[in-house]
Parts: structure tokens; C-alpha cells; sequence
């Protein structure tokens, strides 16, 4: 489930018709402008994150889209012995520099960002994350008092019925 799912929904519409009015007719980029710019306030408005290839297509001065050849230009760049792609905005005159790196991956592509793969990592099945290896957990009073384990199903509050259990079969089985 989504958390506003309409507002994800406008934000690719506004998108893609940036990109189909760029595409009919370039010279009509105050439209896209406008496209552009209602999606990045709607965005800021509601507090949601955009997919970082979207971000990188839209200027954070002036809000065209980025299309190389039209609104913008791209060029390869050796600098300090690493590979860059500048992107500069022919409206506003902005650079983007990108590190040109194959083997990087954004945080939204790897493993790790994805939701599934978060909740198997906090039950400890994949593998646990730095914080639950170092703090072991922590045992609540009634539970060294009891000895309870510290299995989900067993909760503090639940001690009585634990201990009753215990008691009943101390007694035998009759409860006597």
C-alpha cells in the first residue's frame, strides 16, 4: 500500500506531459517550465520523495526539464582522475555534475533500500543490521524474576499467565 497514491500518480502525470509538450514542439519549454515546477511544489507540499532519475532531469534553478540538445547540453568530463557527466541548462545556465562510476549503484537500487528486504533483515533471517549485533536484548525485570525466554509470543505482561502454567505444573496434572 502506497501512501498517497493520487498525489504519485499526478506527480508522473505532470512528468510525462512535461516531456510530450517538450517533445511536439520544443520551443514551447515555459509550459514544461510550469509542469515541472507544479510537480516539485506538490512534492515539497506533501513531504514526498521523488526517484533521484527523475530529480536529476529537472533544473534546480529554473525547473526545465532537462532534455539533452534541447534544453541542455551533456558532456563527458576527466577530472582528478575520475569520469563526470555535466549537464548545464541552457535556460539558466546551471551545471550538474554526476560521477560517471559503473559500478555505482543510487541507495533506491540497492537491497538494502527495499522494504521487503528491510523487515527480513530486522527479524535477523538475512542478516541483522551493526545496531542489533552490538545491544543485546535487554531482559525486563519480570522476566529474570520468572524466567521467561525472550521469545515474541512471551510478553512482560503476560508473566501471570507464565507463572500460573508453571505452578499448574509443579502441582501435576490434576492442578491439586
Amino acid at each position: 500500500m502506497i501512501k498517497d497514491k493520487e498525489a504519485f500518480q499526478r506527480l508522473n502525470f505532470l512528468y510525462q506531459a512535461a516531456h510530450c509538450v517538450l517533445a511536439q514542439n520544443p520551443d514551447n519549454q515555459e509550459l514544461a517550465r510550469f509542469y515541472c515546477h507544479t510537480q516539485n511544489s506538490i512534492s515539497r507540499r506533501l513531504v514526498l520523495r521523488q526517484d533521484p532519475s527523475v530529480k536529476r532531469t529537472i533544473c534546480k534553478s529554473c525547473f526545465s526539464l532537462l532534455v539533452p540538445g534541447v534544453s541542455s547540453t551533456v558532456r563527458q568530463r576527466k577530472r582528478r582522475h575520475q569520469r563526470w557527466t555535466v549537464v548545464r541548462c541552457l535556460n539558466c545556465g546551471l551545471t550538474k555534475r554526476f560521477l560517471s562510476n559503473p559500478d555505482y549503484k543510487l541507495w533506491s537500487e540497492q537491497p538494502e533500500a527495499l522494504l521487503e528486504n528491510q523487515t527480513v533483515a530486522s527479524e535477523g533471517v538475512k542478516g541483522q543490521t551493526p545496531s542489533t549485533m552490538q545491544h543485546p536484548l535487554k531482559i525486563c525485570p519480570t522476566e529474570k524474576a520468572t524466567g521467561l525466554s525472550s521469545e515474541p509470543h512471551n510478553h512482560p505482561a503476560s508473566g501471570e499467565t507464565a507463572v500460573s502454567t508453571k505452578e499448574k505444573e509443579k502441582k501435576g496434572p490434576t492442578g491439586k
